[in-house]
């Protein structure tokens, strides 16, 4: 029954594609897209294209969520701290990230590491006020507690400030997930011979529209599979928080 109530929306998407199809030439149907997409995919552009589009947003993302954390608590902790840096972080942060990208090509050229740079400014900034505000919301009689027990250093920080701040820490996250897989697409649009966002293009300017519809499949299809396996992390991480376990922040 649960598998029937996850692909009737699918199916009834599918339904409707197959219905408007072919009323231009710009919407192939579902089977032309399928052919295209196995023909495509299934090919040298797997190593070609695919691996290192997803090598550079996994290490872009990666990179994100370390700098978002690291700058994340210590902002958190410190009201000073905070107060100096918010008009500077809500300057920064209301620029997107893709204007930046004539800029970080100037500074980095077009290879991997501009690629990688673009990711990295539009992914930190979920992490890193999720990760302030996490900090920010723990509990003062835990802190309290933790004092009175000598409970300092490594040992605070990992027991009692990132614990308590990981439930906003993993949203961050989950919400970065989404912007990189944006963000890698768009990198890849600018002075770039290699990538998904890359051979999309190539097949929209060459009119091949079932292969460019292909294309689009797959980055669906990659922010699934990267959004199943991060809730598979996150349940292992928040384990103790939803599974009823002790309070949020708990110095234990």
């Amino acid at each position: 029954m649960r598998a029937v109530r996850l692909l009737a929306l699918p199916a009834l998407l599918v339904g409707v594609w197959w219905a408007v199809s072919g009323s231009t030439f710009y919407l192939p149907d579902p089977v032309t897209v399928g052919r295209a997409f196995a023909e495509t995919w299934f090919s040298a552009r797997l190593l070609d294209d695919v691996l290192p589009s997803v090598g550079r947003l996994l290490a872009g993302y990666a990179l994100a969520g370390v700098l978002g954390v690291a700058l994340g608590v210590p902002i958190g902790l410190s009201a000073r701290l905070r107060a100096t840096l918010e008009p500077v972080l809500e300057f920064f942060r209301a620029i997107p990230p893709p204007v930046l990208v004539p800029l970080i090509m100037l500074l980095a050229g077009i290879e991997t590491p501009m690629k990688v740079l673009v990711i990295v400014s539009g992914c930190v900034w979920p992490v890193l006020l999720n990760t302030v505000e996490g900090v920010r919301a723990l509990d003062e009689v835990l802190a309290d507690t933790c004092r009175m027990y000598g409970v300092r250093g490594q040992s605070r920080l990992r027991r009692f400030v990132l614990r308590g701040a990981s439930p906003q820490i993993m949203t961050g996250l989950r919400q970065a997930l989404s912007i990189g897989i944006i963000l890698m697409v768009i990198s890849e649009m600018f002075a770039s011979s290699s990538g998904l966002g890359f051979t999309i293009v190539l097949f929209q300017r060459q009119f091949q529209i079932a292969e460019m519809w292909s294309g689009i499949l797959l980055l669906g299809l990659l922010g699934l599979g990267l959004s199943a396996l991060f809730r598979q992390v996150e349940r292992r991480v928040l384990a103790w928080y939803h599974g009823g376990g002790a309070g949020t922040g708990s110095a234990g």
